[in-house]
């Protein structure tokens, strides 16, 4: 069976490439981690703006596209691990072990905790550095060339609208997907719905279907005065997070699933910046710090990124000393909850067992990839 999909090339425009899930930031991460010439991002980033990429053909462990430049047309090709049976096996027991998880990625959201516990499980969905393998008919020697950095930062705009383009990437089609998810044999009968709906004493209302996720366009903010010293503009933008959230919310309800974890002020405020780069500069303003570290522990990690940044704790010695025994490095130091290895890598455990790998970059120490259950893997 033939499960390539092909997407419509984009038109000129500006946009991010940066992505602005945090699944396609990841995505466009791993592919700048394995560059060692910006130039050819620089450039990547200009031919994918332009819309000198065309159809993307995208089919298990392959994405493929014509990139036209004023010289000559070329063929990049972009090659990712496809996940094995077994993978594919445990990766669908995730999924089934919670119901919002399926319906969060029907409606085009990858939780950061079916991420998470797929790792847990062996399973890694999201490519980290040296995990993409480009080539390309030019003939640069830099991979990836201007060409299929073009084509992965217009992956990045897929994945932000569909997270099963990643899902097909390594290996299953959303129908295959769906498809394993449902019992292979007939269930037992239990005591039916029409039953228990004849025994109540009021018939229970249809559970109301969860209204679809807004954007931009979608708002018509009229008639409202924005608060001195808050634009329009910025006021769209925090209308937009508030109905985005309030539905995240209702899913949880709906579904039966842990609902976001509150943030205080100083929290929110980096997840708005992470989320809407617009609001950068006025949240700066508002909280008088510089924000950049924050976002960046944020788009790696959420809550327990920021809060590994900003703070240590004391975890189980135990669990310490096995992490410090296997990174098998004669330079290893510990204090509370982080180890330094060397004098310019670290790894800082959070509460939920994970470690986030951090670089001292200018004396400053940086998070530098998402955090891994194992510190072996936590990649530096």
């Amino acid at each position: 069976m033939n499960d390539a999909q092909g997407f419509p090339a984009f038109a000129r425009q500006q946009r991010s490439t940066r992505g602005r899930s945090w699944w396609a930031r990841a995505w466009v991460q791993a592919m700048e981690d394995t560059s060692l010439d910006s130039d050819q991002l620089r450039k990547g980033r200009r031919y994918a703006n332009s819309g000198q990429v065309g159809t993307i053909a995208i089919s298990p462990g392959r994405i493929a596209a014509t990139v036209y430049s004023p010289e000559d047309t070329y063929e990049s090709v972009v090659h990712v691990d496809e996940l094995s049976a077994e993978d594919w096996r445990r990766f669908s027991d995730q999924v089934a072990a919670r119901s919002g998880h399926i319906a969060a990625l029907l409606d085009g959201e990858m939780p950061h905790d079916l991420v998470e516990a797929a790792a847990d499980a062996g399973v890694t969905l999201l490519p980290g550095i040296g995990d993409l393998d480009p080539s390309c008919t030019c003939d640069a020697w830099e991979l990836p060339c201007q060409h299929a950095a073009a084509l992965c930062y217009q992956v990045a705009w897929l994945l932000d609208a569909d997270p099963f383009v990643l899902l097909l990437l390594r290996g299953r089609t959303r129908e295959s997907l769906l498809d394993g998810l449902q019992p292979s044999e007939p269930t037992e009968p239990g005591v039916s719905v029409a039953e228990v709906l004849v025994a109540a004493p009021k018939a229970l209302p249809d559970v109301p279907d969860l209204p679809k996720k807004v954007s931009l366009d979608d708002l018509a903010v009229t008639a409202i005065e924005p608060p001195e010293g808050i634009g329009p503009a910025v006021l769209q933008l925090l209308v937009l997070d508030a109905a985005r959230r309030a539905r995240v919310i209702l899913n949880a309800l709906l579904h039966a699933i842990p609902e976001p974890q509150p943030l205080d002020e100083w929290q929110d405020a980096i997840r708005l910046a992470a989320d809407f780069p617009e609001l950068i500069t006025p949240l700066a303003e508002a909280t008088g710090k510089d924000l950049a570290l924050g976002i960046q522990a944020w788009r790696y990690g959420g809550a327990p990124g920021l809060d590994v940044l900003e703070h240590t704790w004391t975890p189980n010695p135990a669990d310490l000393n096995r992490a410090r025994t296997g990174l098998q490095a004669a330079d290893v130091t510990a204090s509370d909850n982080r180890l330094t290895i060397g004098t310019d890598a670290q790894v800082r455990l959070d509460r939920n067992g994970r470690w986030h790998p951090y670089r001292l970059v200018d004396d400053v120490w940086t998070p530098a990839a998402p955090p891994s259950p194992d510190p072996l893997v936590a990649d530096w």
